[in-house]
């Protein structure tokens, strides 16, 4: 492994099976300290190639000291199709991570995929404040919007975040906590997705990128690459900590 940076947030791997190992300590740290300091750890992930590099925290020795009925596991952003489509970031979660660790499945927040596009966002917001009553999720003292422990995010080969598409309105997006898309770029049209003020009250962000694909937005990011319109990945800047985890493909243009 080589830290890239001086400040420890950008670490780069060897391998992606390295980078895993690594995302599998970070995040089992962070459970232990959130259960410790308030009995539940709230954890909002992304789908697609993040969801495989979590496979390390199912394995021993992470997934044996893990408190999961702490747990509540939310999704940034996800599909509107049914839970069984292979389209589901909950179907890809379920197979490779849920169904092998002990989550309480009332800890596991999908959205109501009976709902359209947007009657889901409207009702997957309503819960996220119920779940603030309830002291499981804190609000950020500064902004105000939901303080999830940690987001767990992956970035597209075009630097887009959860469903936040370059030259998108809903970049620009500074009230509702979760909102709606119909005409995403990147197939199923449909989606719902958290904003950018809420992913930015987050205490712990990771930001997860492997591959080669993804060394264009990376060197805009982190580097001194230039892109023709700013990247939504250029908009994560979380009031609390910030790190990426990179496999040497994605990092080779820094």
């Amino acid at each position: 492994m080589a830290t890239v940076n001086n400040n420890n947030k950008v670490h780069v791997f060897d391998s992606e099976e390295a980078l895993s190992v690594s995302l599998a300590k970070y995040t089992a740290d962070l459970s232990e300290l959130f259960t410790q300091q308030k009995g539940s750890f709230t954890v909002v992930v992304s789908g697609g190639s993040l969801i495989k590099s979590l496979r390390k925290l199912v394995e021993a020795p992470y997934a044996d000291s893990i408190n999961w009925s702490k747990w509540h596991m939310f999704w940034v952003d996800e599909r509107v199709v049914p839970k069984d489509h292979p389209d589901s970031n909950y179907l890809l979660a379920f197979d490779a991570f849920l169904s092998k660790v002990p989550i309480p499945p009332e800890n596991v927040h999908a959205i109501d995929d009976t709902l359209s596009a947007e009657a889901a966002a409207e009702d997957y917001e309503s819960r996220i404040k119920h779940l603030i009553h309830n002291g499981i999720i804190n609000t950020s003292e500064t902004t105000g919007f939901p303080k999830f422990d940690v987001m767990l995010l992956g970035m597209g080969p075009d630097g887009h975040v959860a469903s936040l598409f370059p030259g998108h309105p809903l970049l620009e997006e500074k009230t509702k906590w979760v909102t709606f898309i119909k005409e995403s770029p990147k197939p199923p049209p449909e989606r719902i997705t958290f904003t950018f003020p809420v992913i930015n009250s987050s205490a712990n962000v990771a930001l997860v990128v492997a591959g080669a694909s993804k060394a264009h937005p990376v060197h805009v990011a982190l580097g001194n690459g230039h892109n023709p319109q700013h990247l939504p990945v250029q908009m994560v800047a979380p009031e609390g900590q910030l790190k990426w985890f990179l496999d040497k493909d994605a990092a080779s243009k820094l």
